[in-house]
């Protein structure tokens, strides 16, 4: 079941997703029992651990040892909690910001966010559950969009955004791919490989698919269905970075803003 963020009160959840920024200390009174942060690590570790639909305020409360309604002092609901794990693991990819280090090369720039982003998506595949299409306005999410923007500089201002959004669809696609993968071998216990091999070997009709028995004939299904996927990948991200290095090398001969695209 798809469960979708930018639905909740911006007058709640803007201030906790920003809670990092504007710190404030109580001078007096009785010291809070826990944080947002701790709330927001154990729904993360029982999201991770049983799936998105564990991760209920009941379950999140047994963990940390309290009564469930203890909760919803530091988190309104658990829609907002929801949030908040996705923008908490949004950042965890650790993209390098302003000043920080990060490879040469702009097509390493990118690969880093790839390579990253997959990752994300294999140790969290309940990521693939959650919409993004109005994600969490949280510091994961902006790092995430200043990151690819910025290797992109030499682009000229029309086509920046576009370009960035097309790479940000083109990795979070084969990313949430990845993750759907993960979590049906957790649930399923089964490989790709095994469920492919039921097709081929019981029901394949070479007269109906000529294409598909040549290319099997010639070994281009050798490779399976994983490092297939991971091919399409690579092969994929490299035209489109072939593509936008090819309009910024354009736009360098049209007079535009000089491209870092070596």
């Amino acid at each position: 079941m798809t469960e979708y963020s930018g639905a909740t009160d911006p007058d709640r959840i803007l201030p906790l997703l920003w809670r990092r920024k504007n710190v404030r200390r109580a001078t007096t009174g009785r010291p809070p029992r826990l944080t947002v942060d701790q709330v927001v690590a154990a729904g993360l570790a029982v999201a991770d651990a049983d799936g998105l639909a564990a991760a209920s305020m009941a379950q999140v409360a047994t963990r940390l040892g309290v009564a469930t309604m203890t909760l919803y002092t530091y988190v309104p609901s658990r829609a907002e909690l929801v949030e908040l794990m996705v923008d908490e693991v949004l950042g965890s990819r650790r993209l390098p910001g302003p000043g920080e280090e990060r490879p040469a090369h702009w097509r390493e720039q990118i690969h880093l966010y790839a390579d990253r982003t997959i990752a994300m998506y294999r140790e969290h595949p309940w990521l693939c559950q959650v919409s993004r299409i109005r994600p969490p306005l949280g510091p994961g999410m902006l790092r995430e969009s200043e990151y690819v923007l910025s290797t992109l500089s030499g682009l000229p201002v029309s086509s920046r955004n576009t370009a960035a959004v097309t790479i940000t669809m083109f990795v979070t696609a084969a990313a949430r791919q990845e993750g759907e993968n993960a979590q049906l071998r957790r649930t399923s216990g089964e490989s790709n490989d095994s469920w492919w091999g039921r097709l081929w070997e019981d029901w394949f009709d070479v007269e109906q698919h000529p294409a598909m028995t040549d290319l099997w004939n010639a070994g281009g299904f050798d490779r399976g269905p994983d490092q297939q996927a991971a091919d399409a990948f690579a092969y994929g991200l490299g035209l489109l970075l072939d593509g936008i290095e090819r309009q910024a090398q354009s736009s360098e001969t049209t007079g535009l803003r000089s491209s870092p695209m070596p």
